[in-house]
């Protein structure tokens, strides 16, 4: 159960990071008011520099986003530093980062290792991606 303090109220943006063998992907969430733009972006390495392309962007409820954070436990991955399973050869690598509640900044990693509700917070916003309505 979750502390009143551990809840988020309001947020600028969230974004994190997908990584593994043969891609690279970006995902931003913006608070625009009442609404949320939540973008994903494909990394493609060209020489030297990383090329950031944005490959679908979306407006949905931001109240409905905020309580998506919540339901993950958002709040309680600050720090969260997940390490290499032993034994597992493969796999991905995420970075997580959110600045909430007026200045709180919260930030995750790990390699095949994630925070509690991790993958049904990246199953959500790939739904939301899908089912909401495209601005590009």
């Amino acid at each position: 159960m979750l502390f009143k303090q551990d809840k988020i109220r309001s947020y600028e943006e969230v974004n994190y990071r997908i990584s593994g063998m043969r891609m690279t992907r970006e995902y931003e969430i913006i608070s625009k008011g009442k609404v949320a733009e939540v973008s994903e972006y494909t990394i493609y390495y060209s020489g030297h520099e990383d090329e950031r392309v944005l490959d679908r962007r979306v407006l949905c409820d931001n109240e409905m986003m905020i309580e998506l954070l919540n339901a993950c436990g958002i709040m309680r991955w600050d720090g969260f530093s997940g390490k290499h399973p032993f034994g597992v050869s493969d796999g991905e690598m995420f970075e997580f980062s959110a600045l909430v509640n007026d200045g709180k900044t919260i930030r995750a990693s790990g390699s095949e290792n994630f925070p509690k509700y991790f993958p049904e917070f990246r199953k959500q916003i790939n739904t939301i991606l899908s089912e909401c309505n495209s601005i590009m």
